[in-house]
Formats: structure tokens, C-alpha cells, sequence
């Protein structure tokens, strides 16, 4: 096959508008689809929602076939909308939001300068209680307005004095900055303004009331702060002269301060998205029962009143041009609210099975809510045992969550791949890590265990793994070093 052919042949391979909108509906989480679902009944007349005692489509099929003028030459030809051009980016609709409820695709996406205008708004009324120059004014601003979402000033003093003069046409040294930052500093939430951590955490404990436990952990952070980032415990006994109960209290001292001190004020204008389970799983009589959302399953029809119009311009005699019109308006309007019905109901049906299937392979999880009872899952198992593509379970799976028992999880959480254990058996690499975070949980936190270890402890337990592969296993759990879980 030459390359001319084979692009023709790619080129002529098309979706219907059916198709197309099953795909989009398939992949919307519950919320979302209302959104979809509210958008459709605004746009178009002819769906209604609710109960219909009797059916029109029989009336739409008789008035297709009724008068030849209205059919071949002036109907829209569905099989003429080219995949590519339907898909593109334009077409991403705006109910597709930001957040984990989403697909995986899609950023968590805010706006930065709506997020920093309260924390700076809320710093410079502080300000404004401080008598200051005209120039030390300008500056204090200046300092107030380069503060970042976690409360720090990441930019050099240099680049600051510079910015001042270009930007603003203040002349200025950079102790004279430094002078005015030290009242940048005074604000609350104390820490504002620092230029890194170890300038954010002594600022506060500065700010607290003295004793010997806080004298000691300022101490500790400003004059060992390399060691206690590293947790090099007797190295600091040694250097303070202090015995182990007197670290711990000085520590405990620094894990009650804020490392980020502007993030409770940034996090106000971020939108909180509540999780609706797409799905829930009950355990009746020892048996798992399934069932969908019910937002999921709206009562939708096509308008009756839509379809009495389209039979009165049937019945009259005497047809206008603008009456025809209005007939090719209104037919258009009942065949997309036809189309939507279809594509909810398959949407429906796609969620269900799928989601039965997952939880049929995953049973003995379902059923007693053990971790390690997960058996390995791959797209492609389900896709199989349903005959669906692997890009629709994917849709399900990425964007879904399912009430259970034991919670609410992220479907695409039931998935992992899988390794052979020392008995030849697949097991999920969930399984093992579950066995891994349960192995650091209870290690002797004075004499955290190292990779190597844990892979021998994993390897006494059945699982052959190397120590990189026990490395990768922990930094997905976000668990850190062994140095790092280091405790007093």
C-alpha cells in the first residue's frame, strides 16, 4: 500500500456525532455531566426532562419519510464530520475542570494574581500601622508585593534594589532593604518575608515567648541548621553540650512552627472540589452490590411540544420558504436531542458494566477491604472481559470514584501491574507495597531501616525485589530515607 493510499484510508476513517459525544459523556465525572446535562437542555428546546406519558418519535419517523423535498438535499449529512477536526482543542468544553475528580490530563488550574491580592492586601493594611519614610514606605510595598503564595521573598536583595530603581524609580541600597525587610518580618503571620527556611523558622520562634526549650531551638536553627536538616542528632548533642531529652523538646519546639507561613491565606481563594462518588459498593449478605450514581440516570425525552410543531407544519397544505426553514430548525433540534438521549443511556451502560467488572475482579478486595488482596489489574483485563476499547476503560477509570466500605477511592487507584513472587505467583506491585509501608511503620524509628534492608525483609517475606526497585516503591509512597524517618 503506497503512503498516498494509506492517508486516504486513514483520512476516510470517521466517528458519528453519536460516537463522538459517548466519548466526551463517558469521561465526565457525576458533577460534570450535570454541568454537561444542564448545558444541553439550555441550547437545545426540544430536550425536556422529566416523565412522558407517550412517545413522538413515532411522529418525527413518519414526517421523515413524509416529504422527499425536506430529505437528500436538505438534511445535514452526519458521516461528513472528520475525528480529527471534531477532537481538536477548540472542542475541549469548558465543564471540564480542574481537580483530581477530573482526568489526568487536565491541570489543576488557579488563578495566581486572585490568590496573592488578599495575603497582599492583608500584609499592607499591617503596614500602614508603621511609621515610615515616604522611600521606606515605597519599599516596604515593594517587599510586601514580592511576597510568593507560601509567604517568602525568593529574590535577591540585588535584584530587588535593581527592580527598584527600574520599576519604580526608587534609589536605594540594599541595607537600606534589608533595614525595612526586618519590619516586613514584624507582620503577622510570622515568618512572612523570609528568604528561605531556616530565616522563616527563626523569625518565629524569635516571636515566641522564651524559655530554654525555645532558646535552644533557635540556637539549633540558626547555628545548626545543616545538621538538624540532616538529622544528624549527636553531632548537635555534641556541638550544644545538651543530652537527648533536652534535643527533643528543643525539636518538638520547631515542629510546631509553619514552614509556610502565606499558605493558609493563598489557600482561601482556591475553589474546594467536593468528591461525588460516580458509584457505590455495599456488602448485603455477604454478597458486593453495585450501584450508579443516580445523577447519572436523568429522565429525559424528546419535547412533545417540539414534535406537535413539526405535525402542524406537516398537515399544512401551503408550504413557505420560511416555513421550511423552520421545519430543517426544528428537525435538526429533535434529531440532536434524539442523539443526547442515546448517548446518556450508553453512558449509563458503559459506567455500569465496567465498573461491575472491576469490582467482580477485585471481589476479595471489595469484600474485606485488605490492600493486599488486590489482585495485579491492567486496562486492557477489563477492556477483554467486556470487548470495550482500552481507551474507554481508561475514561472510566481516570476520572470516576466509588464510594466503598472502606471509603472513597479514585477507581483508577484498583489498577497496578504485576510481579512474580517466589511461589510463581503474580501478585499486584500494590500488594507489595502495602507490605513495604507496613514494614516502615513498625521499624525502630532510632534505627530506620535503608533500602537494602527493606529488600531483604521483602525477600524473607516471599517478594524477590532489588534494592532500586525497593527505592522506587518508596519514593511513590512519598516515604522519605531511611536518614530522613530518623526519630529521638
Amino acid at each position: 500500500m503506497s503512503l498516498k493510499q494509506f492517508l486516504q484510508f486513514k483520512l476516510s476513517q470517521k466517528l458519528s456525532p453519536q460516537q463522538i459525544q459517548l466519548m466526551k459523556l463517558i469521561q465526565l465525572p457525576t458533577q460534570a455531566f450535570e454541568q454537561r446535562l444542564k448545558q444541553e437542555l439550555e441550547e437545545n428546546p426540544a430536550l425536556d426532562t422529566g416523565k412522558e406519558s407517550e412517545t413522538s418519535e413515532d411522529n418525527i419517523d413518519d414526517f421523515d419519510n413524509s416529504n422527499d423535498e425536506f430529505n437528500d438535499n436538505e438534511t445535514i449529512e452526519a458521516d461528513d464530520i472528520n475525528i480529527d477536526e471534531y477532537l481538536s482543542d477548540d472542542e475541549i468544553p469548558e465543564y471540564r475542570t480542574q481537580a483530581n475528580n477530573y482526568s489526568a490530563d487536565d491541570e489543576d488550574k488557579s488563578v495566581p494574581y486572585a490568590a496573592g491580592t488578599s495575603f497582599t492586601q492583608h500584609l499592607i493594611n499591617q503596614l500602614n500601622t508603621f511609621r515610615l519614610s515616604e522611600q521606606d514606605q515605597e519599599i516596604a510595598y515593594f517587599l510586601v508585593g514580592s511576597v510568593d503564595e507560601s509567604g517568602y521573598i525568593r529574590r535577591s536583595l540585588s535584584d530587588i534594589t535593581d527592580d527598584l530603581a527600574f520599576t519604580q524609580n526608587v534609589f536605594t541600597t540594599e541595607e537600606e532593604i534589608e533595614k525595612v525587610l526586618r519590619i516586613v518580618h514584624q507582620l503577622d503571620p510570622a515568618g512572612v518575608g523570609a528568604r528561605n527556611l531556616q530565616e522563616c523558622l527563626s523569625i518565629q520562634l524569635h516571636r515566641k515567648e522564651q524559655n530554654p526549650d525555645v532558646e535552644l531551638a533557635i540556637a539549633i536553627i540558626d547555628k545548626g541548621f545543616e545538621q538538624f536538616t540532616k538529622k544528624h542528632y549527636k553531632k548537635l548533642m555534641h556541638k550544644f553540650s545538651i543530652d537527648e531529652e533536652q534535643l527533643k523538646d528543643a525539636i518538638e519546639e520547631i515542629e510546631r512552627l509553619n514552614p509556610k507561613p502565606g499558605g493558609s491565606y493563598a489557600g482561601n481563594n482556591k475553589i474546594v472540589e467536593h468528591i461525588v462518588p460516580d458509584f457505590a459498593i455495599k456488602i448485603v449478605d455477604g454478597e458486593l452490590e453495585l450501584t450508579l450514581n443516580g445523577r447519572n440516570a436523568p429522565e429525559l425525552h424528546v419535547s412533545r411540544e417540539y414534535n406537535n410543531m413539526l405535525k402542524g407544519y406537516k398537515d399544512t397544505k401551503e408550504k413557505s420558504k420560511a416555513q421550511k426553514d423552520a421545519v430543517m430548525f426544528i428537525k435538526q433540534k429533535l434529531d440532536a436531542a434524539k442523539w443526547f438521549i442515546e448517548a446518556v443511556r450508553q453512558r449509563q451502560q458503559t459506567l455500569f458494566v465496567t465498573m461491575s467488572s472491576i469490582m467482580h475482579y477485585q471481589k476479595e478486595y471489595f469484600l474485606t477491604g485488605d490492600e493486599r488482596k488486590l489482585r495485579p489489574m491492567i486496562l486492557k483485563d477489563i477492556a477483554d472481559e467486556i470487548e470495550m476499547d482500552v481507551s474507554t476503560i481508561s475514561r472510566v477509570a481516570n476520572s470516576k470514584y466509588v464510594d466503598t466500605p472502606y471509603g472513597t477511592k479514585l477507581i483508577k487507584e484498583f489498577f497496578s501491574e504485576s510481579m512474580t513472587n517466589d511461589q510463581g505467583e503474580e501478585v499486584s506491585t500494590r500488594e507489595i507495597k502495602k507490605i513495604l509501608e507496613t514494614v516502615i511503620e513498625e521499624e525502630d524509628k532510632k534505627k530506620p531501616l535503608t533500602d537494602e534492608a527493606l529488600s531483604k525483609i521483602l525477600k524473607e517475606k516471599g517478594y524477590p525485589i532489588a534494592r532500586r526497585t525497593v527505592a522506587k516503591y518508596r519514593e511513590q509512597l512519598d516515604i522519605p530515607v531511611a536518614r530522613l524517618r530518623k526519630e529521638l
